[in-house]
């Protein structure tokens, strides 16, 4: 399983965010590379994601930090309000000093302009080949590399495969078979027009409003002519994982009794996408001989840590300099690579779980959540996020 084969691609399930990221990592290691995806075409659906420091030195790091850079809106701070009373829980400015100590700024950008970015990127390096409408179902291996076969029988040749094919991976079905960990917590995401947008709300900032059983976030996009809203609840009725088309009624009916300025957000859209959310348990084993998972595929998690897109191009990175560190040794470099994110993204996993209890708090809980941060200083904030937003190229692999 050693050094590479010029003749044949690594394969890559998946087209998404994570499937892009790991092409330009791979091309950038010599590869070539065929990416195989599910819809008819290319493409992001989605809206709004934040992107913190480590999003960006990831972007460099794969080449495309100018395109990213571009389509940002870069936010003055974040900021957390209680939503039955307007309580200022929390606020952290994302500005000069912020930039200066990790290195890179805290945006917020459309998740479509993400996947813009990666994918031309990909295209302009002329090593990647692109497959639509290819649903990976099978994969065997042998000595040489690996085979799979998609929805139609045919035969995909390959020295190895990355499974970048998202939170419903078939790749990782095949080799893990675990379930998926329904949450019972429904998000509702929808984009409105600036000219929409109450102005009183238009803030240049990650906004949330936290309250028992829910929350709601706001913040700008495209240049701030457009705002992302998001609003999650817990279900009443019992979930399975999946995307639906939302009613302003079900939405509604969960917002009973919070402020009249958080309010108005729910009342904007005139149309929502409803997510009913799920995560996995993390695991220890990736790496499974020339088959690799990356991305939501890896460590599918919910979204109270806005880390997503972030992880997935983290993994990425990470996989194209565990390859540098082997000499493109395969065996070798998906171990580094394993062994490099588990903890890491385990601890992305279980922390988002944490933070969506914080956020949803009720009655005492919710009282000892708005005292969590009270008076604490920029400073402060920046060293508990030292764990995530110090993260770059040159401290990414855990023999380094």
């Amino acid at each position: 399983m050693g050094t590479t084969s010029t003749e044949l691609p690594i394969l890559v399930a998946g087209g998404g965010i994570g499937g892009l990221a790991a092409a330009l990592a791979l091309v950038r290691r010599g590869f070539r590379v065929k990416v195989m995806e599910q819809a008819p075409e290319i493409g992001e659906i989605g809206a709004g994601i934040q992107l913190g420091p480590n999003a960006f030195h990831a972007f460099d790091a794969l080449g495309v930090g100018e395109k990213a850079r571009g389509r940002a809106v870069y936010t003055d701070y974040m900021v957390m309000h209680d939503a039955l009373d307007e309580y200022r829980v929390g606020h952290i400015p994302t500005g000069e000093a912020f930039r200066k100590r990790f290195g890179n700024p805290y945006a917020v950008i459309h998740r479509v302009d993400v996947h813009l970015s990666l994918l031309e990127g990909a295209q302009e390096t002329g090593r990647v080949e692109f497959l639509t409408s290819t649903r990976i179902e099978r994969i065997e291996q042998d000595a040489q590399g690996v085979t799979a076969y998609d929805q139609k029988g045919n035969a995909h040749r390959g020295i190895a495969l990355i499974g970048a094919d998202g939170v419903k991976s078939v790749v990782r079905q095949q080799y893990v078979g675990d379930p998926a960990r329904v949450t019972g917590h429904v998000v509702y995401r929808a984009v409105v027009d600036k000219k929409d947008f109450p102005q009183d709300l238009q803030w240049n900032a990650a906004s949330i409003w936290v309250g028992p059983n829910c929350h709601l976030v706001h913040y700008p996009l495209r240049g701030g002519e457009q705002y992302n809203v998001v609003v999650t609840f817990h279900s009443r009725e019992q979930e399975e994982w999946g995307v639906r088309e939302g009613s302003k009624e079900e939405v509604q009916s969960y917002f009973q009794g919070i402020c009249p300025k958080a309010r108005q957000l729910i009342d904007l859209p005139k149309s929502w996408k409803r997510w009913a959310t799920a995560d996995r348990e993390p695991i220890g084993q990736w790496t499974y001989g020339r088959v690799t998972l990356l991305g939501d595929a890896a460590h599918p998690t919910t979204q109270y840590m806005a880390q997503g897109a972030c992880m997935a191009m983290e993994d990425a990175v990470t996989l194209g300099e565990a390859l540098r560190a082997h000499d493109n040794d395969i065996a070798k470099a998906f171990d580094l690579y394993q062994r490099s994110r588990v903890a890491r993204t385990a601890r992305i996993v279980l922390s988002s779980r944490e933070m969506g209890r914080i956020y949803h708090a009720k009655g005492v809980e919710r009282l000892v959540r708005n005292e969590l941060w009270k008076g604490r200083t920029p400073e402060r904030f920046y060293d508990a996020m030292e764990w995530l937003y110090g993260w770059n190229v040159d401290n990414c692999l855990a023999d380094r």
